[in-house]
């Protein structure tokens, strides 16, 4: 997952163009193919999927059209944007002239990234509907149809919206990190989101390898937390997986470190040690099998705690 390219007042979400042209050179290199978005409906339930790498990008800034855009364009490179209807045309952003032009070409989809891009899951749930819904409406009038994609602003969801979206959407994506795989909720997709910081070459190498840590449920699944920080998360994985040698970090109280955790019947449990003090809770759990590593990861989000 990317955002902006070479505003390097932005590091949070910028990526240099060099740095993404070496990305893209190195999973060009590593033998691996990019997935064109188009196909994902028709193969995401096929149990023998082709590992493929998927490129998206968030919130349709001009940098991207500027300066991304074209080496996307000229090396006919896959990618999934998202857009916010509201800030379309404004002061950094694409209007859509440009949003059109890049429709247009077979390789690049569109996807909806609310109205507002504000907290949503500080919203009212009316107000959250009214949200999506003027997003679905400003595409229509405008594209003639509403994008089959969804990225949730910030990563962030609460169960009952995410049965919303369900209704108007066919997938939705968070800013969790993992490798999507048949078992993942399809309204919970995971990306890796790269930027100045956690871009570089080594990095980025290990996470174009990774594969899926496959898993049947997730508990809680209401991702919004408040009194019950920290939650009692367990994670249920299939009989003839071995996880006993898994591992995970979460980044509870003021830093990373590993959580209590316990793994019976191949249930985890993992008991926090201290409460999520920051506004987005994170755990992020690997494997390393015969096959090499593997990876998946969950984001709570705490309720009355702002963003940092």
């Amino acid at each position: 997952m990317y955002h902006r390219f070479d505003e390097t007042k932005y590091s949070s979400t910028n990526i240099q163009m060099n740095v993404f042209k070496d990305h893209i050179n190195l999973i060009t290199n590593s033998g691996h193919k990019f997935l064109n978005p188009k196909s994902l409906p028709e193969i995401y339930y096929d149990e023998k999927l082709e590992k493929k790498i998927l490129l998206t990008i968030d919130d349709g800034y001009k940098s991207f059209y500027k300066n991304a855009w074209p080496f996307l364009k000229a090396n006919k490179i896959p990618f999934l944007i998202f857009i916010s209807t509201e800030a379309i045309g404004k002061n950094g952003y694409m209007g859509w002239d440009q949003i059109k032009e890049i429709e247009s070409y077979d390789f690049v989809s569109i996807g909806n990234h609310s109205h507002s891009h504000d907290y949503l899951v500080n919203f009212q749930f009316e107000k959250f509907k009214m949200d999506i819904q003027k997003s679905i409406e400003i595409f229509k009038n405008n594209l003639g149809y509403n994008p089959i994609y969804f990225s949730y602003p910030f990563g962030e969801w609460s169960f009952k919206q995410k049965e919303f979206i369900r209704e108007h959407f066919d997938f939705a994506f968070g800013q969790h990190s993992g490798v999507i795989d048949l078992n993942k909720d399809p309204y919970e997709l995971p990306r890796f989101p790269i930027n100045e910081k956690y871009g570089d070459l080594e990095r980025f190498k290990f996470i174009v390898d990774l594969l899926p840590l496959q898993y049947k449920r997730i508990s809680p699944e209401e991702k919004v937390i408040s009194d019950n920080n920290p939650p009692l998360m367990k994670v249920e994985f299939f009989q003839s997986q071995n996880v006993n040698n898994l591992n995970c970090y979460s980044n509870e109280g003021d830093s990373w470190g590993n959580p209590n955790m316990k793994i019976e019947n191949n249930i985890l449990t993992i008991n926090f040690k201290d409460k999520f003090n920051s506004r987005r809770g994170r755990i992020n759990c690997s494997l390393k099998d015969k096959e090499g590593w593997r990876w998946f990861g969950v984001q709570f989000v705490v309720k009355n705690i702002k963003e940092n």
